[in-house]
């Protein structure tokens, strides 16, 4: 660990050395000044205030190529008042032609709209800020910015906009209020940057030019917001978002009698500065959040599945990215799990531009019945800046089990007293994002379990415009113990490097292809290998967005537990067995700018026990724009093995509706049929944004056994949630 710490330091200073601190786009500028006159959000430019905005123009491409300016033109101006800051957008289209969107819901996918978003970095950072943004239609986009350049689209607040379409251009107006985002009073400059779609064109471009390689939402590549005098204060910022709830529901496998439900609870927001937030909750309720894609699960390990409820997703990357995918020492999703939360409390934000903050208390009532005793769960996160865009954070989790005794449980399942974690991490990325790279260190506190119970991992990654080259290794104790975290494997050594080269063609239909090497190695804690998979991919990426990959693959497994390779019950491979296979695959995307999309990808090869497994998945999808979407996904897995299991065939098939009447009207409605788990599935969900961030939910779910097809369950919930700002 200190070595991997003191290489990443040097390089760090190497870096930040040779940027001399600045920022890759210092010379791009945009003013903002307080407007002259009443702005009104209705897509018509005819106030003063927009006449006299400076405008941000010669946009740049990004994609398909780099090093041009873009073909389309996009005008940006930025105005403020006392309460708001405002956008305008004009986005021409000379090619006469339809809009290309996928339909008016939330949060829609970048690549498959029309459409233009606002990369917000209030600290000037280059680390975390807001992106707010709309498709050509007029639906809306809002995120949390992290990591450099990832976003959070989880996250929803209270702003309003209006795109208003016309013969050669689709205009975008928006207001912000200055009580949506968190900012440092009295920093008059911004990062900014602000970046277009266009599927007609097949045009990705962006205000201060970003390599193709990067997304465009990469805050290291912003330009800079001036205010023309210190932003206003956001002023006493509290919101209440209290809700009701109203609902029924009936569980016929048990037969008992039907439940109703009658609900009320309360989250609250108060800006302790306006850059730090307090969040408090009393009963809450997740009733509306949307339910888990369901998975054919053939793996040995624990499956992940992302944390979707509201309450843990502002500034929740201090918690949830502390870590690996693999090695999470916090996952939010353990808290109320089995239990119903009773209220919880989390102060997170910035203390200046150096300094972030994040500390969370939550509380878990008693289940008597299945013996789960009240729990309260406290985190606590400070992370640092260094250089120009590097971290150092510290993590501290505890999970204790109030008034419990384990020794004095009886018939019940068994719970410990408590679970604790502290650990380190440092962060790297350079100036212009071309190195980044993190290592940490974790360790475990528990009842009855000393010694190998720490972890370490630790990865550096160099990408340029035609290389990409990595290495990651990782360490985690058989006695390393994350209750609250989600690390699925204990007792082993990971190493993986991989390799990228892309070549791109000055012409044809295709705008990138290349391969890549990826090798994975698993050891024991005696460093004797017990898994492996090398994997030799092409990829191919056309002009018109469509993609291509074939791959083979060569896997190594020495089972460390007993496994059920089908994952039915019907036997298990014994601990110590050795097994070893080849895989031949592919994978295809079609372009987004079609009305009728489609996704293939199938596999075919070994597996456990000298068998065969061949999986072949596909999804389809046609718009109606903007307002139906209809998909449809099918995954079909057939096993072949010997005795006990032999032939298995497992089919995954989930279609979905999506009906967006208007930009704050939405209706969703999907099945999925699972044969693994002999369960099927439907949920509908009606949602009526009736004003900016309030909304009345009507949910609908219903459980069947495929055969002889009875119910299993069924609920039905009303939901009513208000945001007052006080």
């Amino acid at each position: 660990m200190p070595r991997v710490l003191c290489l990443l330091c040097c390089i760090s200073v190497s870096l930040a050395a040779k940027a001399q601190q600045q920022k890759k786009n210092e010379s791009y500028h945009l003013r903002i000044k307080r407007a002259v006159s009443p702005v009104k959000i209705d897509g018509i430019i005819d106030e003063q205030a927009w006449q006299e905005a400076d405008a941000a123009t010669n946009f740049h491409m990004v994609l398909p190529m780099d090093t041009s300016a873009a073909r389309l033109r996009t005008d940006v101006r930025m105005t403020y008042d006392q309460q708001h800051i405002y956008l305008l957008v004009e986005s021409y289209t000379p090619d006469a032609g339809p809009y290309m969107v996928e339909s008016l819901r939330r949060d829609f996918a970048f690549l498959k709209n029309d459409n233009f978003l606002l990369f917000m970095d209030p600290f000037d950072d280059q680390t975390n800020g807001f992106s707010f943004g709309a498709n050509a239609a007029g639906a809306q986009w809002d995120g949390l910015m992290y990591d450099g350049g990832k976003v959070d689209l989880s996250w929803d607040n209270k702003w309003t906009s209006v795109v208003k379409n016309y013969k050669d251009k689709w205009v975008f107006e928006a207001a912000i209020p200055f009580k949506t985002i968190r900012y440092k009073k009295g920093i008059t400059h911004w990062g900014i940057n602000f970046s277009r779609n266009d599927l007609k064109t097949t045009e990705k471009s962006a205000w201060a030019p970003v390599p193709r390689q990067f997304a465009t939402a990469s805050l290291a590549y912003t330009g800079s917001l001036d205010w023309d005098t210190v932003p206003p204060a956001a002023g006493p910022n509290i919101s209440l978002i209290p809700y009701l709830l109203g609902g029924i529901a009936k569980d016929y496998d048990k037969g008992t009698p039907s439940k109703f439900r009658r609900d009320v609870g309360l989250d609250a927001k108060v800006a302790i500065t306006s850059s730090l937030n307090l969040d408090l909750t009393v009963n809450p309720d997740f009733s509306q959040v949307d339910v888990d894609k369901q998975v054919t699960n053939l793996d040995r390990f624990e499956l992940f599945f992302p944390e979707k409820r509201q309450f843990f997703l502002e500034n929740g990357d201090q918690f949830s990215n502390f870590g690996y995918s693999t090695i999470r020492p916090f996952f939010s999703r353990r808290i109320g799990l089995g239990a119903p939360i009773h209220f919880g409390a989390r102060l997170s934000g910035k203390l200046n531009k150096d300094w972030r903050l994040g500390v969370m208390n939550m509380q878990t009532g008693k289940q008597e019945e299945i013996g789960l005793p009240a729990q309260n769960f406290t985190v606590a996160a400070l992370q640092r800046r260094v250089f120009s865009r590097s971290n150092v954070g510290f993590l501290f989790i505890n999970k204790e089990s109030l008034n419990y005794d384990p020794s004095k449980v009886e018939d019940k399942p068994v719970y410990s007293r408590y679970n604790r974690n502290v650990g380190l991490e440092y962060n790297l990325a350079s100036s212009n994002n071309f190195w980044t790279g993190k290592a940490m260190l974790l360790k475990s506190y528990s009842p009855g379990k000393t010694g190998h119970d720490f972890a370490h991992a630790a990865n550096l990654q160099y990408t340029s415009k035609v290389w990409n080259i990595s290495w990651q290794h990782e360490y985690v104790g058989r006695n390393y113990n994350a209750e609250v975290g989600y690390v699925p494997r204990q007792g082993y050594i990971k190493l993986m490097p991989q390799v990228t080269r892309l070549f791109f063609p000055q012409s044809g239909v295709v705008l990138s292809h290349g391969p890549q090497v990826t090798s994975t190695w698993f050891l024991n804690e005696n460093f004797r290998r017990t898994d492996n998979e090398s994997m030799l991919n092409y990829g191919i990426v056309f002009r018109k967005r469509n993609t291509l990959n074939v791959w083979a693959s060569n896997t190594y497994i020495q089972l460390l537990n007993p496994f059920d390779p089908t994952n039915t019950g019907k036997d298990s491979l014994k601990t110590g067995t050795r097994h070893n296979w080849n895989t031949v695959g592919a994978d295809y995307v079609s372009k987004p700018q079609s009305l009728f999309t489609y996704a293939f990808s199938a596999r075919y090869g070994g597996y456990y026990e000298d068998g065969t497994r061949l999986m072949a998945n596909a999804e389809l999808g046609y718009r109606f724009q903007p307002y139906v979407s209809i998909a449809v996904s099918a995954n079909y897995n057939n096993i072949r093995l010997p005795q006990p299991w032999g032939n298995n065939s497992f089919w995954l098939v989930g279609p979905r509706l999506d009906v967006t009447m208007t930009n704050t009207l939405f209706f969703t409605g999907f099945m999925q049929y699972n044969e693994q788990q002999k369960n099927i599935n439907l949920n509908t969900r009606f949602q009526w944004r009736y004003r900016p961030a309030s909304d009345l939910f009507i949910v609908y779910t219903d459980n069947y056994l495929p055969e002889p097809f009875y119910v299993k369950n069924r609920a039905l919930v009303l939901k009513l949630v208000y945001w007052f700002n006080i």
